[in-house]
C-alpha cells in the first residue's frame, strides 16, 4: 500500500510548508527522512509528486489531484484518534436525549452542535416523548438525559440542572365556536370584536387537547383543566387538533407564536385571569447510573447557554 498515515502526514506537510526542510522542522524530523518518505511514495505510486528542478520542490499535477483525498484521510485519522482518546476518558458510544414535545423548539441544538464538534464520532439519538414517557425512558436506562419541565415534586432518583424557562399559554383556533360566541356577545354590547373575553369556566367546559403519555394513568394534573379532553403524545398532532377548532390546549408561547402571527391561533383572552404559566426547564439524569463524558459535557453546555441567556 503506497499511502500510510505517516506518508500522508509527510506529503501534506511538504505541500503546506513548501519544502522538505520546512516540513522536516514541522514534523521534528531530519530533512533526509522527509525526502526519503516522499521518494518511496513516488516509487510506490510510479508517479512524480514534486518537481525538484527548482530551488524548492513544486507539487506536480498528480500531487494536486491526490491532495483532497489525502486531507480527507488525515482528518478522518485525526477524528479516529480523538475518539479513541475520548473513549479511554469515559465517552459513551451513544448519547440518547429524551425531550418533551413542547420543548422541541427550545434551544438544545446549540449545545449538541458544540458536542458534535468536540466529539465528532459520538452517536447522538434524540427522542421526542411526552414528559412522563421521557422520564420513564430515563429511569429505564433507554435515555441518559431528559429535557423536561419542572416536576410537581422532587424524585430522589433524579439529578437535574435548570437550563431556562418556558411560558405555556392557553390557545385555541381563531374561529373556535366559543370565541366566536364571545365576539358575538361583545358586539351585542356595542364592543369591538377584539374586546371579546372568556372566563375561567371556559377552560373547564370546553374540550381540551392534552399532550400526555400513552399510559392513560400518567397525566400531569397541573395542566388538565377541562372535564372533557382528548389526548395525544405528539405536539404536532395537538397543534393540528387545536387549529382545526376541536379544542384548546396549553402550548409554549415560543412554539405557537408563528401560528398566532398568521392568525390561525389566538391566546385565549380572559377577563378574570392572565394567560400564561412560566415553568422552569430542567435537564434530568438518573442518580442510579453515572453520567459518561458526553452526557456530562452536554449538561455543562446547556447550563452555560441558559446562564448566558439569563444574563442577556
Amino acid at each position: 500500500m503506497a499511502f500510510s498515515s505517516d506518508s500522508v502526514q509527510v506529503f501534506l506537510a511538504v505541500l503546506d510548508r513548501g519544502s522538505f526542510s520546512a516540513a522536516a522542522r514541522a514534523l521534528s524530523r531530519v530533512p533526509s527522512a522527509v525526502s526519503m518518505t516522499i521518494a518511496h511514495l513516488e516509487a510506490e505510486l510510479n508517479v512524480p509528486l514534486f518537481d525538484r528542478s527548482g530551488r524548492e520542490p513544486r507539487p506536480t499535477a498528480a500531487a494536486r489531484a491526490l491532495e483532497p483525498q489525502a486531507r480527507l484521510l488525515a482528518g478522518q485519522l485525526q477524528q479516529l484518534n480523538a475518539q479513541a482518546l475520548a473513549l479511554t476518558q469515559g465517552l459513551e458510544e451513544r448519547l440518547t436525549l429524551a425531550i418533551a414535545p413542547e420543548l422541541l423548539a427550545a434551544r438544545w441544538s446549540g449545545p449538541l452542535a458544540t458536542l458534535a464538534h468536540e466529539y465528532p464520532l459520538l452517536q447522538v439519538e434524540v427522542l421526542a416523548a411526552p414528559q412522563e414517557d421521557a422520564l420513564a425512558l430515563l429511569h429505564s436506562g433507554r435515555a441518559q438525559l431528559a429535557l423536561v419541565f419542572e416536576r410537581p415534586s422532587i424524585d430522589g432518583r433524579e439529578g437535574f440542572q435548570e437550563v431556562g424557562s418556558e411560558t405555556l399559554v392557553a390557545v385555541m383556533a381563531s374561529q373556535h365556536p366559543v370565541l366566536a360566541a364571545a365576539r358575538t356577545a361583545a358586539a351585542a354590547r356595542g364592543e369591538a370584536p377584539g374586546q371579546a373575553q372568556l372566563r375561567e369556566e371556559h377552560l373547564t367546559t370546553t374540550r381540551q387537547i392534552v399532550v400526555a403519555s400513552r399510559d392513560l394513568a400518567q397525566t400531569d394534573p397541573r395542566f388538565v383543566f377541562a372535564r372533557h379532553h382528548w389526548r395525544t403524545d405528539n405536539h404536532l398532532a395537538a397543534l393540528g387538533l387545536i387549529e382545526a377548532g376541536l379544542g384548546w390546549g396549553w402550548q409554549p408561547r415560543a412554539l405557537v407564536q408563528p401560528r398566532i402571527a398568521a392568525g390561525s391561533l389566538v391566546e385565549m383572552p380572559f377577563e378574570n385571569l392572565s394567560n400564561g404559566v412560566a415553568l422552569w426547564v430542567d435537564v434530568v439524569w438518573s442518580k442510579e447510573r453515572p453520567l459518561d463524558l458526553g452526557a456530562r459535557r452536554f449538561v455543562q453546555l446547556i447550563a452555560q447557554q441558559g446562564a448566558s441567556g439569563a444574563a442577556a
